[in-house]
């Protein structure tokens, strides 16, 4: 257990250096430590050692991944780019499965998929990273509509795949008929069950923080809150039995972990607003008129008393975001021991076929959501250096194995499956990443005068 505390915290520091020296993205040097670490370390040392117990692993560090991007988003900016997300994160994953029919067979001919193997495998290489892209986004100065727009999508487009992959793919995979009604009643129960859930479990946050001042206490709270509405949402059918209806219905974790997260913080951030209007106002007071001494011992106080909760809030927040660092280290460095480099070899062909397929899908999409967004005032504007870091935006991560992990495994194409969905997650990693850096340095004059607009115009 020493070794494997050295070995993570050793990674995780070389590619934060890496990162604030080189500006290589945090995503990208974990990946290449860990496959060097494992090529000469790895037999000494194994964090998983195979797919079936890396998937175990991401599912128990998804929820606190999410947590951590969940903190970056505010209700007021999913309101105004609320529109764009939904196209953004569903419309277009829902049209990348409508593509997705229209070219499986040609491009995997020699296979003869099915319709719901076909859905089954693009589902599991549209869902996208927002660690990575969160990563790669906090080095550089960028209009704050561009930033909401790609982490908000990568955020709630894992969600959307995962509800195309489960309730659609895995459900047509085992013989279910898939109809425009069924497709529409799954998505609004799963989606407003999902959403109506997590908003329970965040005011049940709040009541807990009410509870204690502790700033570790009100970590706790929130990693409580993320992983139970998380493991409840999965598992929603136990709940269901519990009370005598019988059903087998599980909602979204990810959904309900997302929504629990931002109504947490949204309700914190409007109390340190609040908070924040009456220290201006209590320090108008005393500048104005003269005031006995128990007046201002009791102002102090109050102002004190405010300053401590936002910073408590604020230092979580930094809390949570060093837990999932270490756990996306984690994760790279687990993956680095289930990639089978001679299976991706032998499925090169594969691999290469669906990531530039996917690659041109997505582009197109990105393509699509401009054309409809600069011809409405209800949604921004993307202009085409924006619609270029929207479409490399779409790293792939660790959510994709999970989700490989679900399919039966009697099902005869699973190893192909297996090669295609890892080889695309290393490709869209590496590829994308340096693609990404290499169009923002190229623009960041341009980035840096419309966020420099963005703050006028506010």
């Amino acid at each position: 257990m020493i070794i494997t505390l050295l070995a993570i915290a050793g990674i995780l520091y070389l590619a934060l250096q890496l990162e604030d020296k080189l500006k290589i993205p945090s995503p990208l040097g974990l990946i290449a430590l860990s496959f060097l670490f494992h090529t000469f370390l790895g037999e000494e040392f194994m964090l998983t050692g195979d797919a079936e117990h890396f998937a175990v692993l991401v599912l128990f560090l998804l929820p606190v991944l999410l947590i951590s991007d969940s903190l970056e988003l505010s209700v007021s900016d999913l309101k105004e780019h609320g529109l764009s997300l939904f196209s953004l994160a569903v419309v277009a994953v829902s049209l990348s499965v409508v593509a997705a029919l229209l070219v499986g067979n040609t491009l995997f001919s020699e296979y003869h998929l099915s319709t719901a193997a076909i859905i089954v495998l693009f589902a599991m290489v549209l869902a996208t990273d927002p660690v990575s892209v969160v990563s790669i986004f906090s080095k550089f100065e960028l209009p704050h509509q561009l930033k909401i727009l790609c982490e908000g999508e990568s955020l709630f487009n894992d969600a959307t795949a995962l509800i195309v992959f489960v309730f659609i793919g895995l459900y047509a995979l085992d013989g279910g008929e898939i109809t425009t009604g069924y497709i529409t009643e799954i998505s609004l129960l799963v989606v407003l069950g999902s959403a109506f859930l997590g908003v329970a479990f965040g005011y049940l946050a709040l009541l807990l923080m009410k509870t204690t001042t502790n700033r570790t206490a009100e970590m706790m709270v929130l990693l409580i809150v993320g992983y139970g509405s998380f493991e409840i949402s999965e598992h929603f059918y136990t709940l269901l039995n519990m009370i005598g209806v019988h059903s087998h219905m599980h909602l979204s974790g990810i959904l309900t972990c997302i929504f629990a997260t931002i109504t947490v913080n949204h309700i914190m951030m409007q109390a340190i607003e609040v908070d924040n209007e009456h220290i201006e106002q209590v320090e108008e007071v005393l500048e104005k008129k003269p005031t006995s001494s128990n007046v201002i011992a009791s102002a102090i106080a109050k102002i004190k008393m405010s300053v401590e909760e936002r910073d408590r809030h604020l230092r979580t927040k930094e809390d949570v975001q060093l837990l999932a660092l270490v756990a996306n280290t984690m994760l790279f460095v687990a993956m680095a021991e289930v990639i089978d480099l001679s299976l991706l070899w032998h499925y090169k062909t594969e691999i290469l076929v669906m990531f530039l397929a996917t690659t041109v899908i997505r582009g197109v999409m990105m393509g699509l959501f401009a054309w409809v967004s600069n011809h409405t005032n209800k949604m921004a504007d993307v202009n085409f250096r924006w619609w270029g870091i929207l479409t490399f935006a779409g790293i792939k991560g660790g959510l994709s194995i999970v989700m490989l992990m679900m399919i039966p495994a009697s099902f005869e194409h699973l190893e192909m499956f297996k090669a295609v969905v890892i080889g695309v997650i290393l490709l869209s990693t590496f590829i994308y990443s340096i693609i990404l850096i290499a169009m923002i340095n190229k623009n960041q004059s341009a980035f840096s005068k419309e966020k420099e607009e963005e703050v006028h115009d506010l």
